[in-house]
């Protein structure tokens, strides 16, 4: 849950006070929509799947995708949705806080009230290999729609991205990489089964988010859209290395213009290693 651009936001979630104001675009685990998964993703693997090849083969190896089948509705029942996320440590997943909340949609700490499987390292559904584990603990950013999730196995065989320390400068570039969907539309969203990828300029810097425009003509393949939420926005050199400089929270519908709306990471980059460090694998 996040407030539009030049919004004074704030937030409700367990333990905390953020009320929340509006619902993101690109939140697919607030809108209430019909989620359906592609048949080739499986959600049932509760353990980790490591390829033979190297994950540092893999290019962006830290990218991670978010799914859940059984996500409490407020009249009874489930339904499903998902986000995206990037490795920040071999136990530790980073995404938007949104992506977890209670059946009021109010975001939430500690052990998440649905099962969320991560994957990590694919590009497509139908490729070998990946690693999958569960999210075993959330811990909500205090200061912008930002979480980590601690894994119930260890990612191995991958270099977690480096968190950005320094405050964005406009127009700085950054790539964009999601799992998010490939349509417009907001109730029958579906996952894409491969990695989404974007070019992207910082357009404006706030206090806790970033504004970042698109350098490409947009389409669906290359922006943000429902799913995407927790996307990160980074600098890489050679494609699986790299600096999380923000995470997506929200944005115009895509594919339609307008400036993405990003969490910065360097606000908070002091109170993620205390979380990371708190605990041991």
């Amino acid at each position: 849950m996040v407030c539009g651009a030049g919004l004074a936001c704030a937030y409700k979630l367990t333990g905390g006070v953020w009320p929340p104001t509006a619902s993101p675009t690109h939140a697919p685990l607030t809108t209430g929509a019909h989620y359906t998964p592609q048949a080739a993703y499986s959600t049932t693997s509760m353990t980790s799947q490591t390829s033979s090849a190297p994950m540092m083969s893999v290019v962006l190896p830290f990218n991670a995708r978010l799914f859940s089948t059984d996500i409490p509705l407020v009249g009874g029942g489930v339904r499903t949705g998902g986000c995206s996320g990037s490795l920040i440590a071999p136990m530790w997943v980073i995404t938007a806080g949104h992506c977890f909340h209670d059946v009021h949609e109010v975001r939430v700490s500690g052990t998440p009230p649905y099962h969320m499987t991560i994957t990590v390292g694919k590009l497509k559904d139908s490729d070998p290999g990946g690693q999958t584990a569960q999210v075993v603990d959330v811990r909500q950013s205090p200061m912008n729609d930002l979480a980590v999730v601690k894994l119930s196995t260890a990612i191995t065989g991958v270099t977690p991205l480096t968190l950005a320390q320094q405050r964005p400068s406009v127009d700085e570039d950054l790539q964009f990489a999601g799992w998010g969907a490939l349509s417009a539309s907001d109730t029958d969203i579906v996952q894409s089964d491969h990695l989404k990828r974007g070019q992207f300029s910082v357009s404006e810097v706030r206090s806790t988010t970033v504004e970042a425009t698109s350098t490409e003509p947009r389409t669906v393949e290359n922006v943000p859209c429902p799913d995407d939420s927790g996307s990160p926005f980074f600098e890489s050199s050679d494609e699986r290395t790299g600096v999380l400089v923000a995470i997506v929270d929200n944005g115009p519908a895509c594919p339609a213009p307008g400036p993405e709306i990003l969490a910065r990471v360097d606000v908070v980059a002091d109170w993620i290693q205390e979380q990371i460090g708190s605990t041991t694998p």
